[in-house]
């Protein structure tokens, strides 16, 4: 058995919980987008070069808003700025990575960041091709599900009241998986208290880049501060 093909039946068993988020939420991402007119290869376009599904869902409603391509890349740049609040805990995790390190960049998503920041590789396998795998299966699972969705809204005719909750929900598991790994409340509700506090104060269209901004904040003082003790 080669190496790869070990690191591929390692990570697999942890990626099957994404696997069962990825598909649907991603089939009702290619549903939303069949609505637009375009062609189905367009969505599975997305998932693969885009790949950030926060994104690919506000790009449906820019799109819908017939919104250029500049503000489309401002808001999409906007929306994932917060993956760089979470992308440095992985610097040290990635260094060894070699050729494997730009495309483990660019596909860290939150529920991929969520699994290799809890899940480690078998003492027998490379941590860097396990991470690699984990990251590709992922993705695979998302480009299948937006294309699938996609074919079948250009073949079918449905009713989408309320399929935009998809993404609302899978953040939510995460949310739960992350507690209970993590288990320290400070950050969670530290950014409990971020996010209401920036709703009152930037509104609901900034609320996100606020609140996060103010938790990495307040957990670098926090890091510092537990630094010179």
């Amino acid at each position: 058995m080669s190496r790869q093909h070990e690191a591929f039946l390692a990570a697999l068993p942890s990626t099957l919980p994404v696997m069962a988020g990825y598909v649907p939420l991603g089939a009702a991402f290619g549903l939303l987008f069949s609505e637009l007119g375009y062609h189905w290869v367009w969505a599975g376009a997305m998932a693969l070069f885009v790949f950030a599904g926060s994104a690919q869902f506000l790009a449906v409603g820019l799109l819908a808003a017939h919104a250029g391509i500049v503000e489309i890349g401002v808001a999409v740049f906007l929306l994932n700025i917060r993956h760089l609040f979470y992308g440095f805990s992985m610097l040290r995790r990635y260094a060894a990575a070699g050729w494997r390190k730009p495309y483990l960049v660019f596909g860290l998503t939150d529920e991929t960041f969520a699994l290799l920041s809890t899940r480690n590789a078998p003492e027998d396998v490379d941590a860097d091709d396990f991470r690699l795998w984990v990251t590709a299966l992922n993705q695979c699972y998302w480009v299948v599900g937006c294309t699938v969705g996609a074919i079948a809204g250009s073949e079918l005719d449905w009713n989408l009241a309320g399929l935009e909750f998809a993404l609302t929900a899978l953040f939510a598991v995460l949310l739960v998986e992350q507690v209970r790994a993590v288990r320290e409340w400070f950050p969670f509700l530290l950014a409990a208290a971020a996010g209401l506090g920036a709703i009152m104060l930037a509104g609901p269209q900034n609320m996100l880049l606020a609140a996060l901004a103010v938790t990495f904040v307040v957990l670098v003082l926090q890091g510092r501060m537990s630094w010179t003790r």
